[in-house]
């Protein structure tokens, strides 16, 4: 196993790993719409912190060679289901429509921070060399 964390988020001193990859899988800790390097969310909302937490996996997963194309499972907290179709308005987008990860999602009383939303999600790291 290999525990993965950006500068960034060691200056946090956060009780996690960004990320652990276990053979070809890389597994990303729940992401939310914080601006990086701090515990802010953005402001503006569900599309807004949507948006900001698709931006940080994205950037977790280019630290270690991949994209958003390697992803091949989610799953989402919302900490109000009424709000799906804002929260998919903005995820559907990083993805190619016929590459769609799978996906789970529920709804969630009291995410960290006080998010609208986190997504953890699975990448496959195929023969990439250890980073």
């Amino acid at each position: 196993m290999e525990f993965i964390n950006s500068a960034e988020a060691k200056a946090l001193k956060l009780p996690f790993s960004q990320a652990v990859r276990v053979g070809d899988v890389l597994y990303l800790s729940g992401a939310l719409g914080n601006r990086p390097g701090t515990l802010e969310l953005v402001a503006g909302g569900m599309e807004a912190e949507t948006r900001q937490t698709m931006e940080n996996i994205k950037a977790v997963l280019e630290e270690n060679g991949l994209g958003m194309a390697d992803i091949f499972k989610c799953t989402a907290m919302l900490a109000d289901m009424s709000r799906w179709p804002d929260f998919n308005k903005v995820y559907a987008g990083y993805f190619d429509p016929d590459r769609l990860p799978a996906r789970s999602a529920f709804g969630a009383n009291g995410l960290a921070l006080g998010a609208l939303v986190e997504l953890e999600c699975c990448a496959y790291m195929g023969n990439r060399p250890k980073v």
